[in-house]
């Protein structure tokens, strides 16, 4: 008998210890979304800042190949070309010069943010005899910071 008066408080003493209160929840639940928002911002943050630099990189790669391509062609391709002058051989070419076999690059890459590089030419921006940027990560003429125009001027 002594056993049945003693299973009901045990009982009831493990209903009251089962389980975890509201507010150790919301403390948990707030940990967690605050330790998201750092991760969050670290995380973006190094991603736009890699765009800017594959950006970077890829309008040197495409002035370098432009440059080779002038040196050939003794000129630079006219902007109805465009880089795709970089690739193929234009079938337009009034230039003395001659095309390297195989071309300057093996395809034309998009900016960071998928869209096509600006070639224009003359070159307005740079002081150069063409111009070559991407619009940055707003797709719009100037901006700032990761929404600026990359360059061969910068």
């Amino acid at each position: 008998m002594f056993a049945r008066k003693h299973r009901p408080a045990t009982k009831k003493l493990r209903s009251k210890q089962a389980g975890f209160t509201l507010t150790e929840i919301m403390v948990v639940v707030f940990i967690i979304g605050l330790l998201s928002t750092v991760v969050l911002v670290n995380v973006l943050g190094a991603r736009t800042s890699a765009q800017v630099q594959a950006a970077r990189a890829n309008v040197t790669a495409l002035t370098n190949a432009l440059e080779q391509y002038s040196l050939d062609m003794y000129d630079y391709p006219t902007e109805q070309q465009g880089l795709d002058a970089l690739v193929d051989q234009p079938t337009d070419t009034t230039a003395a010069g001659s095309y390297r076999r195989g071309g300057y690059i093996n395809s034309v890459p998009l900016d960071p943010w998928g869209r096509p590089f600006v070639y224009e030419r003359p070159g307005e921006k740079s002081g150069k005899a063409y111009d070559l940027y991407s619009l940055g990560a707003d797709g719009q003429e100037g901006g700032e910071d990761e929404n600026a125009d990359i360059g061969n001027w910068s």
